[in-house]
């Protein structure tokens, strides 16, 4: 039996609705200063739409690539406002997050829109990165797992067994988006794990490859006992990605 591919950790700066394109060509080349050389994750950039082009163009042939925060699963049509993978492609994007807990919560996407947006972005040759969580209520109702199992097995319903290590899973609670609270260690490794288990429900092999990672309120505090967890295998980085010395030095904390 093949040996299992090493995860490679995966960091990734969601800038939100922030910087304009004067601001991202002031923060790339700022951010590219301060990697270290060889550093051991994969680095990426969740812009807005519009700063697309400019962090693709000056991020280069360095090892960051650019994601867009969001897409739609059609090719074209009539869609106001929305944006396919054959766009992102165009500018040279490397995959999309979906179904962050913003975009669900103040923006109705549902488990039924990702089904069709993750396969959808796998077969365009975009990286996805699932993101999925439990609110307060949840958590202290004791409904995370029965959360997670069912965000999971929806968003990924429609995903061939040999392409399900290529979805990046980010496990973002939702009480610790934007608040300052932050997942203990030991509850993002519960989580994690348990999302991994799940991908192993569908294929053994794809639970031991594919990357899951852990939003909410990460800063340089709190990267490295957090990335650090057997099954944590990077950080969807939200505020303290805005700074890039701040985000060089969560990229440093990965093992």
């Amino acid at each position: 039996m093949p040996e299992p591919v090493p995860r490679v950790p995966f960091i990734a700066a969601n800038w939100k609705m922030n910087k304009t394109i004067a601001d991202t060509r002031e923060y790339v080349p700022a951010l590219l200063g301060q990697l270290d050389v060889g550093h051991a994750a994969q680095v990426a950039l969740c812009v807005p739409f519009t700063d697309l082009a400019s962090a693709v163009e000056l991020t280069g042939d360095s090892e960051v690539i650019v994601l867009a925060q969001n897409m739609h699963q059609e090719e074209a049509g009539a869609f106001t406002g929305e944006i396919s993978a054959r766009m992102l492609l165009e500018l040279g994007v490397h995959g999309a997050v979906l179904g962050h807990s913003e975009r669900r919560r103040d923006f109705g996407e549902t488990d039924r829109a990702l089904q069709e947006k993750v396969p959808a972005a796998l077969a365009a040759g975009l990286t996805p990165v699932l993101c999925v969580g439990e609110t307060e209520e949840e958590r202290e109702a004791g409904e995370t797992q029965r959360k997670l199992r069912h965000q999971v097995q929806e968003a990924l319903l429609h995903v061939d067994e040999d392409r399900l290590a290529d979805v990046v899973v980010a496990y973002e609670p939702i009480w610790a988006i934007g608040t300052g609270r932050v997942a203990s260690p030991d509850q993002a490794q519960e989580a994690i794990a348990f999302i991994r288990a799940l991908v192993g429900d569908r294929s053994k092999a794809a639970a031991a490859e594919v990357r899951v990672i852990y939003g909410g309120s990460v800063s340089s505090e709190n990267a490295a006992e957090i990335l650090a967890q057997p099954d944590v295998d990077g950080a969807l980085v939200g505020g303290a990605s805005l700074d890039a010395q701040e985000f060089a030095k969560i990229v440093a904390a990965a093992p």
